[in-house]
């Protein structure tokens, strides 16, 4: 396990478990050094988890997790080094939430009429601030013993090929970009986000790629056009594969290298702390420029 984390979640996140005060113990636990609190769309859980983590000796990098488009893409950009003040982080954070709450109860009944059984008020009750998502319909649908023998539901219990994370996956196959229950939502650009983080005095890096661009360098070469200046290598997502291609990716475009687990706690239970597929580097010499 690394001693490096760059990209967890807490519960100022929709899908995160966690409190940022909680979040910090966790890295202590974990034997973290540097830790970075990445929620999406928010950096209102930084300075909580800043001051917890001084009681144990563990370096906070302020961050963030911005959802936006390249292109046709949806994408994650991370912000590390931001003023965490900017307004304009809060601004945008409205502006989403709006959004996502006006499509949470079109995102039920499209599930719904796929097949899926749940109810959609023990959904709500498990919302937070009126939003719907994918993980909290998974863990009430997968408790619903109507689904118990729902071949859509099968790989999602245990021995299940989807299994691993049950609640994430069930979001990337059924409520992700292109999927049956995806209600798109208008993100800022990538060019937007990367001027953002730079205009707040931080560096951006590109999420979790294996997850999202994946091995498009065309994508990612537009990214570095505009101005990116890192991408995450080392994840819970990537493959040894994926973490060969990265890299040589970071080294043809002069990438900063970094690392996250993108912990959020029960709706990725097969996630650790420091579980960045990073072994042997976990005291890796990065520099974020911050």
């Amino acid at each position: 396990m690394s001693t490096i984390d760059l990209h967890m979640h807490s519960i100022i996140s929709l899908d995160g478990e966690f409190t940022p005060a909680q979040l910090a113990k966790l890295c202590y636990d974990s034997n973290l050094k540097t830790a970075a609190l990445t929620d999406h769309n928010s950096v209102r859980g930084v300075s909580e988890m800043t001051q917890e983590a001084l009681k144990y000796g563990i370096q906070i990098i302020p961050g963030i997790e911005l959802d936006c488009t390249c292109q046709d893409l949806d994408l994650h950009l991370l912000g590390y080094g931001i003023d965490i003040t900017d307004k304009r982080f809060e601004k945008n954070e409205r502006q989403i939430l709006k959004q996502k709450q006006a499509g949470s109860v079109q995102t039920m009944d499209l599930l719904l009429q796929a097949g899926i059984a749940f109810d959609p008020e023990k959904v709500m009750a498990l919302s937070r601030d009126g939003v719907v998502i994918g993980e909290t319909i998974a863990e009430v649908a997968l408790e619903d013993e109507r689904n118990f023998s729902n071949p859509m539901m099968k790989p999602y219990y245990p021995g299940g090929s989807r299994s691993d994370n049950p609640y994430v996956n069930f979001f990337w196959d059924f409520c992700s970009q292109g999927k049956i229950a995806f209600i798109p939502v208008s993100y800022i650009t990538v060019e937007e986000a990367i001027e953002l983080v730079r205009s707040a005095g931080g560096v951006s890096v590109i999420a979790h790629p294996g997850a999202t661009v994946k091995h498009d360098e065309e994508k990612i070469a537009h990214m570095v056009e505009c101005g990116v200046s890192g991408i995450e290598v080392y994840s819970s997502y990537h493959s040894d594969e994926d973490i060969r291609y990265y890299r040589e990716i970071a080294e043809k475009y002069h990438l900063v290298q970094t690392m996250g687990s993108d912990f959020h706690g029960k709706t990725k239970p097969a996630v650790r702390l420091g579980g960045t597929n990073c072994d042997g580097v976990g005291t890796l010499d990065f520099k974020l420029g911050i």
